[in-house]
């Protein structure tokens, strides 16, 4: 189930192909990438319990996937647009606090 935004309401029913359900509504053709992507931001939830906004994303994803993935450029080609509010979006989780 969505809010008005389309974000997940409840963060238990996330699954790769509801991500790629969703990925369609923002125009994405998700792959194994992306998927990385959101199961390391979901990682990063369960750690602090909050959506990480960009730059604890970057940080995150540098940690877990390599610098090259965890570059805001790289990010923003994979998620155009406000890649912590798409990848919170697609992974299942609460909007970042600080994205506009």
């Amino acid at each position: 189930m969505t809010d008005e935004a389309n974000y997940l309401s409840d963060l238990a029913p996330w699954s790769k192909t509801k991500a790629i359900e969703l990925g369609v509504t923002e125009g994405l053709d998700i792959e194994k990438i992306h998927i990385e992507i959101l199961i390391t931001a979901r990682s990063f939830f369960s750690m602090y319990g909050f959506s990480p906004s960009m730059r604890p994303l970057c940080k995150t994803v540098t940690e877990y996937l390599g610098v090259t993935k965890g570059r805001s450029m790289y990010l923003n080609q994979l998620f155009p647009g406000s890649p912590a509010k798409i990848v919170a979006k697609l992974a299942g989780l609460p909007k970042p606090k600080n994205c506009i």
